[in-house]
C-alpha cells in the first residue's frame, strides 16, 4: 500500500521532467510571445547578382539572362533536381554487391565447461563479407524505375522554375514600361489643366469668368498633381519588383532600356486546338506531372511485391590473430538465402495499400494539371486577341480625345465655350491616353502569358504564331 502512494506521488514529478531542456523552446503560456533565451541565428549573406553592363540600360533579354543566373528560385530548383538524380544513384547502388570490411580488436576471458577458467585472450583480424540481392520479384527494379521518373520530374520542374521566373521578369519589366508611360500621360495632364488654370484667370480678370470657375480648375490641377505623385511611387514600387525578378536588391539602380519602336500587333495564327496540343507536349511542369505519376504507380508496384521472397547470397572471410603466442584462425563461409515475408502484422497489407493511393492520387493531380493548364492557355488565347482589338481601338480614340481637347482649349482661350466643356475634354485626353497604355500592356502580359502557359523555351522568344 505505501509503495502504491509513492507510485502516485511521484507519478505527476515524473511528468514534469524535463532533461533535454525541450521547454525552452515554448511560450509560458498560450497567449505569451516566445522569446529565446539565446541569440538567435543571424541570416546568411545573399550571394551578390552580376550585371552585365551596370552603366548602360538593359533589354528584355539581357534582364532575363541576368534574373536566370542570380534568381534564388532557379538555385533552389537546380539542386532539387541534382538531390533527385543521385537518389536514383542510392536506388541503382543497392543492385550491386556490397562489399564490407571490418577489423575487429577483442579482449576477454570466459570459463569452460569443465569449470576451469580460461585465461584472458587478446584476438583481431580483417573480415570481408560480401552481400548480393539475387532476386526479389522486381521490388528493385521497380524502386529504380521509381527513382528515374523521380529525377525526370525534377529536372522538369526545374525547366518550369526557369519558365517561372522568365514570366515574371517580363510581367515586371513591361509593368515598369507602363508606369513610366502613366507618369508621362500625368505629367502633359498637369500641363494640360495648368494651362486651363492659366486660361481661366485670364477669363476671370476680363470679367469672361467666375471666381468658382477658377477654384474648379484648380481643383483639376490639385486631382492632377495628386495623380502623379501617385504614379510615381508606383514607378518606384515597380522599379523594385522588377529588380526582385531580376535577383537584385530592391533598391539597386537598374537601368531599363525601353521599347523603340511600337510592336506590330497581330492576331495568333494557330488554332486553339494546335496549341493546347503544343501545351500538352512541350509544358515541363505537365510532363513532370505524367513522370510523378509514374513514379508513384512503380513504388506501388515495389510495395506489392516486397511480400514476395527474396533470394541472397552472403560470403565472408576473415581471419583471427592472437597476442599470445597462438596460431591465426581462419574462417570462410558462403550461404544462399530464401527470405519468406510469413507475417508482417499487417504492415505489408497497409503498405500496398497506401501505395496504391499514392499513385491513384498523383494521377489525380496529373489531371487536375492537364485541365488548369487547358484553362489557362484558352483565357490567354483570348487576352491576347481581345488586347490586339483593344490596341487599335485605343488608337483611335486617343487620336479623337486629343483633337477635342485641343479644339476646345482653343475656343476657350477665345472667349467661346465653357470652363465644363474645356474640362471634360481633357479628363476625356486623359483616360484615353491611359486606355492605350493598358491596352499595350495587356497586349505585352497576354503574350507572355500565354507563352508561359504553352511551356515556351527559352530558345524561342515567340512561339506564339501569328498571321
Amino acid at each position: 500500500m505505501a509503495g502504491l502512494f509513492l507510485s502516485v506521488i511521484a507519478a505527476p514529478a515524473a511528468e514534469n521532467r524535463d532533461p533535454f531542456v525541450t521547454e525552452r523552446y515554448l511560450s509560458p503560456a498560450p497567449g505569451v510571445r516566445w522569446r529565446s533565451a539565446a541569440p538567435l541565428p543571424e541570416m546568411a549573406a545573399v550571394p551578390g547578382a552580376r550585371i552585365p553592363v551596370p552603366d548602360q540600360p538593359l533589354s528584355l533579354p539581357e534582364l532575363t539572362e541576368v534574373a536566370l543566373q542570380n534568381n534564388p528560385k532557379t538555385r533552389q530548383a537546380w539542386y532539387g533536381a541534382r538531390a533527385a538524380a543521385a537518389g536514383m544513384g542510392i536506388e541503382k547502388a543497392g543492385s550491386l554487391p556490397q562489399i564490407t570490411g571490418t577489423i575487429n580488436l577483442q579482449r576477454g576471458e570466459q570459463g569452460g565447461q569443465s569449470g576451469n577458467q580460461i585465461a584472458w585472450l587478446t584476438r583481431y583480424g580483417p573480415t570481408v563479407t560480401l552481400t548480393y540481392l539475387l532476386y526479389d520479384f522486381g521490388v528493385q527494379a521497380s524502386q529504380i524505375k521509381a527513382a528515374e521518373y523521380q529525377a525526370l520530374a525534377a529536372a522538369l520542374t526545374q525547366n518550369r522554375v526557369l519558365q517561372d521566373v522568365v514570366l515574371q521578369v517580363e510581367q515586371a519589366y513591361y509593368g515598369l514600361l507602363g508606369t513610366e508611360q502613366l507618369v508621362r500621360s500625368n505629367e502633359l495632364f498637369l500641363k494640360s489643366v495648368r494651362t486651363s488654370l492659366d486660361a481661366t484667370q485670364r477669363r476671370r480678370e476680363a470679367g469672361l469668368a467666375t471666381v468658382a470657375d477658377v477654384y474648379r480648375a484648380e481643383t483639376q490641377v490639385a486631382q492632377a498633381q495628386l495623380n502623379l505623385t501617385r504614379s510615381r511611387g508606383g514607378l518606384e514600387k515597380a522599379r523594385g519588383q522588377l529588380a526582385s525578378a531580376v535577383g537584385l536588391p530592391v533598391d539597386a539602380t537598374l537601368k531599363v532600356r525601353t521599347i523603340e519602336q511600337e510592336p506590330s500587333l497581330r492576331e495568333v495564327g494557330e488554332s486553339l486546338k494546335d496549341i493546347l496540343a503544343r501545351a500538352k507536349a512541350s509544358r515541363p511542369d505537365l510532363i513532370a506531372a505524367e513522370a510523378q505519376a509514374r513514379a508513384a504507380r512503380a513504388q506501388a508496384d515495389a510495395a506489392a511485391n516486397e511480400g514476395l521472397p527474396a533470394i541472397t547470397v552472403n560470403a565472408s572471410t576473415g581471419r583471427t590473430f592472437f597476442v599470445q603466442d597462438r596460431p591465426f584462425t581462419q574462417t570462410n563461409s558462403i550461404a544462399l538465402g530464401l527470405s519468406i515475408p510469413l507475417f508482417t502484422g499487417f504492415n505489408h497489407t497497409y503498405t500496398v495499400r497506401q501505395a496504391e493511393a499514392r499513385a491513384a492520387q498523383a494521377e489525380a493531380a496529373r489531371d487536375a494539371l492537364y485541365r488548369q493548364t487547358e484553362l489557362e492557355v484558352w483565357q490567354s488565347y483570348y487576352d491576347v486577341q481581345t488586347a490586339a482589338s483593344g490596341v487599335s481601338t485605343t488608337e483611335v480614340q486617343l487620336r479623337a480625345a486629343q483633337q477635342t481637347a485641343e479644339a476646345t482649349l482653343a475656343r476657350y482661350q477665345a472667349g467661346f465655350g465653357s470652363l465644363l466643356d474645356l474640362i471634360t475634354a481633357q479628363v476625356d485626353e486623359s483616360n484615353a491616353r491611359v486606355q492605350r497604355i493598358q491596352s499595350y500592356l495587356d497586349w505585352f502580359t497576354a503574350v507572355a502569358r500565354l507563352n508561359y502557359a504553352i511551356g515556351a523555351s527559352d530558345d524561342t522568344t515567340y512561339p506564339v504564331q501569328t498571321r
